[in-house]
């Protein structure tokens, strides 16, 4: 039997609990530590999982192989340069930093220590877009909703690092072509920084996505539109729920459309991000989101900040 995996979470906030839990509940993982600069928080959550609080992730070194790193947005790039860099493998929560010459850095750094690094977007893992991988394909048109009420956490960063980003990595997952074109517009609300934005990327292989995100809308909405030459894909994040509409074949009529719906119940999506990590860890595999692809997503979504900014010209 394989010998489990040692691990700790740094950051064990909202997220970062859940990521302590899932390590906590692996047969493939230890949990050595969770660390948390509130001593009170850490322990509580050790306390929970039979496991040690730290204060100082720096006591970490040696005695783990890899770690989530689930602290603001803000200390990513300080946190996960100094893991990456003692050859500690890294499950950095997304986006992988504050801007796109951070990121760079992290995946150079862990390029020269050998060590792995995937980012946390979550939606890669969600059962309704692994079902439907296989069956979108050179998408056309993507139209994108992500809404949501206010909650304080996550506003250190603007609307777009918050919760656009989650779209930007799956359509970019999916049309695999460079961006040509981003305009943008972005109004904040509640906070200092964007709180709605809308995006219309142009990619070079002539696909455009209008993406909306918002964290001041009184109901919570997440779908995504696919539209491609043989079939319009509908996928509902939060009912699990997808349409596909299948063009009918030459010399039939519209009658002959197929249509079908997909109920995705089951799956565990932060189970399964964890778990693949792992796996990586145990084989140096590329994960399925390396900090390469969270480096692209980062790089689209600066270029949309970009242009929020006061007096940025799109």
């Amino acid at each position: 039997m394989m010998a489990k995996i040692p691990v700790a979470v740094i950051g064990v906030g909202y997220l970062g609990k859940y990521h302590a839990e899932k390590y906590a509940a692996s047969p493939k993982a230890e949990l050595v530590a969770v660390v948390d600069v509130d001593g009170a928080r850490a322990s509580e959550i050790a306390a929970q999982l039979g496991t040690t609080a730290l204060r100082d992730y720096r006591e970490l070194f040696g005695k783990v192989r890899c770690a989530s790193i689930a602290v603001p947005t803000r200390y990513h790039h300080e946190v996960a340069k100094k893991i990456l860099a003692q050859g500690i493998d890294a499950l950095v929560e997304k986006p992988l930093a504050m801007d796109f010459s951070q990121g760079q850095e992290l995946v150079e750094v862990a390029r020269q220590h050998n060590s792995i690094l995937q980012v946390g977007h979550l939606e890669r893992f969600n059962p309704a877009i692994r079902r439907l991988e296989g069956v979108i394909h050179d998408p056309k048109f993507v139209e994108c909703h992500r809404l949501a009420p206010f909650i304080e956490r996550g506003t250190d960063v603007d609307v777009v690092l918050d919760l656009m980003i989650h779209d930007i990595d799956v359509i970019a997952s999916l049309v695999r072509s460079p961006v040509k074109r981003v305009e943008s517009v972005g109004v904040p609300v509640l906070t200092e920084k964007p709180d709605i934005a809308n995006a219309r990327i142009t990619f070079a292989n002539g696909c455009i996505a209008n993406v909306t995100a918002s964290r001041v809308s009184l109901k919570r909405e997440r779908k995504v539109r696919f539209f491609q030459p043989d079939a319009y894909i509908s996928i509902d994040y939060d009912q699990r729920r997808a349409q596909i509409f299948h063009k009918p074949a030459p010399g039939a009529t519209w009658l002959d459309i197929k249509y079908e719906t997909i109920e995705i119940k089951e799956g565990d999506a932060l189970a399964d991000e964890i778990d693949s990590f792992l796996d990586c860890v145990e084989s140096r595999a590329t994960p399925l989101v390396s900090g390469s692809e969270g480096l692209l997503a980062l790089e689209i979504a600066s270029m949309i900040s970009a242009q929020l900014q006061p007096g940025a010209i799109a």
